[in-house]
């Protein structure tokens, strides 16, 4: 499995770093089954996260054409106060320290992203994951209207309000849509890919190694549906 992680502007390092330290440590494990770069919409370039000015190195382009794994992460800024409305305009404009968070994932639609991430949603070689604000980028790109899907619990109403089902999870598989909730679970995401994708000895090599064990179990669309318990789709 080759994965390709994306960097926009204002991305949030953590989504980022976990599952490609995860990714990269199955590669290891794997004797190389696994594979994992940094990419953005507009090729190899320094692209700035939301978190003071770290910044990371794309190494290539995003190729939606490529089979495997396609990971999209959230931004890092201000949630911003209750009843606070990004302005009409700041999407359009350049990225800014301490934006809203709204406004650095909105930005992402002015960029070539929404394109690429159309081509590969509907590539069949090619899963598509998410890592908290992720699935917001897709879901404002209308990628993901009718599928199950998890973000932050700050940004699941955000998320239903597009046509998602939005799942109150820690990890959500949809098939070939992976999402992740809050940033920490970055690194149960990849530990899940990694099960699902290359085998359980792999995915447990990786979690003795970086001393940490996944939360919660992974959400899909299977087995009877709950009754009086929560309102899971």
């Amino acid at each position: 499995m080759h994965a390709q992680i994306v960097l926009f502007d204002g991305f949030d390092p953590l989504d980022v770093i976990a599952p490609y330290e995860v990714l990269y440590a199955g590669g290891t494990a794997s004797g190389g089954a696994v594979s994992v770069e940094l990419v953005s919409a507009e090729g190899p370039r320094t692209v700035v996260s939301g978190t003071g000015k770290l910044a990371l190195q794309a190494t290539a382009a995003l190729d939606p054409g490529r089979a495997g794994l396609v990971l999209v992460p959230g931004a890092s800024g201000r949630v911003g106060e209750p009843g606070e409305t990004p302005d009409r305009e700041a999407g359009t404009g350049e990225q800014k320290q301490d934006e809203l968070i709204p406004v650095l994932l909105g930005r992402t639609l002015y960029t070539e992203l929404p394109a690429l991430l159309r081509a590969a949603v509907h590539n069949p070689q090619v899963t598509v994951g998410a890592v908290c604000g992720g699935s917001l980028v897709l879901a404002m790109a209308g990628l993901l209207e009718g599928r199950h899907a998890t973000t932050h619990h700050m940004g699941l109403d955000m998320l239903d309000a597009t046509g998602v089902h939005a799942v109150h999870a820690r990890v959500v598989d949809d098939g070939d849509l992976v999402t992740g909730a809050g940033v920490t679970s970055g690194l149960d995401l990849g530990l899940y890919l990694l099960e699902r994708e290359v085998g359980p000895r792999i995915a447990h090599a990786v979690e003795e190694l970086f001393a940490h064990e996944r939360r919660g179990t992974v959400w899909r669309a299977q087995g009877p549906a709950p009754t009086g318990l929560c309102p899971c789709p």
